[in-house]
């Protein structure tokens, strides 16, 4: 059995394995992520502003029988000869609520949920506020102000943009469709964008003149801009997607009316390994 023989059901195999690993590695990750620098601060402050209330609101903390076990503050406070209502007394007081209040947070997991719906609650409240007058016009003056601050001011543009582009519609780039250029010389095509019509400055060197945006693979976020003719286009009937697929996966991936199946097939006879028979 020929090499190629042996090694194709292990290839064919992390095919089939590999994209879906690859998934949910990536779907773990970013709840990490949300987890810790989302979620675990909102939950600390909350479990911090419990603490507080015994402390801060009495009457409320004694409404709801919110505070620290009768018994271990009791235990505690002998342990270490403190009398009952002296200053030190509060302030142990406080500590065995906050041990008491950790500690059962510890034990019900669940309760981390807490600061993931939170955080959706906020992010909903903040984007139905921006849509009516009055929040928009605070988000446009706290904008403003993030653009004043000297460090901020270098970051803050862009990181909005990179949010914008990947998450809003509004001001997004629109491809208007799928075309093919020489670049980046004659003879050579590459699968692009048409974003747009041109700089007025070239317009009036090249009239009737487009911009097409052509991706680089594997990260077809990144590529190359330019600006030809527009007769020197060719309209390629795919959508966006297919040509993201194309760009991402290096050609291989070529949508179905568009693949040569006859080529594939002959390139597929030339390459393919000799039988065992020929080879004995």
């Amino acid at each position: 059995m020929s090499e190629t023989k042996k090694t194709r059901p292990f290839l064919r195999g992390l095919a089939v394995l590999l994209p879906s690993v690859l998934t949910l590695w990536l779907l773990v990750k970013a709840y990490q992520f949300i987890d810790s620098a989302i979620a675990e601060p909102i939950n600390t402050g909350i479990r911090s502003a419990f603490i507080q209330i015994p402390k801060h609101f009495p009457q409320i903390a004694n409404a709801l029988a919110i505070g620290p076990d009768h018994d271990a503050l009791a235990e505690a406070a002998n342990a270490q000869n403190i009398t009952e209502n002296s200053p030190a007394w509060i302030e142990l007081s406080g500590e065995v609520f906050a041990e008491s209040v950790n500690t059962w947070w510890a034990e019900h997991a669940w309760m981390n949920l807490l600061g993931l719906v939170v955080a959706a609650i906020i992010v909903y409240i903040s984007g139905r506020l921006v849509g009516g007058f009055i929040g928009r016009t605070i988000y446009k003056r706290l904008e403003k102000l993030m653009v004043t601050v000297p460090v901020i001011s270098k970051v803050y543009p862009y990181i909005k943009q990179l949010v914008d582009f990947l998450i809003t519609d509004s001001d997004k780039p629109k491809f208007s469709r799928v075309v093919a250029v020489e670049y980046p010389r004659k003879g050579v095509w590459s699968v692009g964008f048409m974003t747009g019509e041109s700089l007025r400055t070239i317009e009036a060197k090249l009239p009737d003149s487009v911009t097409i945006f052509i991706p680089s693979s594997p990260t077809p976020f990144t590529g190359y801009t330019i600006t030809v003719a527009k007769s020197d286009t060719i309209n390629l009937p795919i959508t966006v997607e297919e040509a993201i697929r194309f760009a991402v996966s290096g050609g291989v991936l070529v949508p179905d009316h568009q693949a040569l199946e006859n080529g594939l097939k002959q390139e597929s006879a030339k390459i393919e390994p000799p039988s065992d028979s020929e080879g004995s």
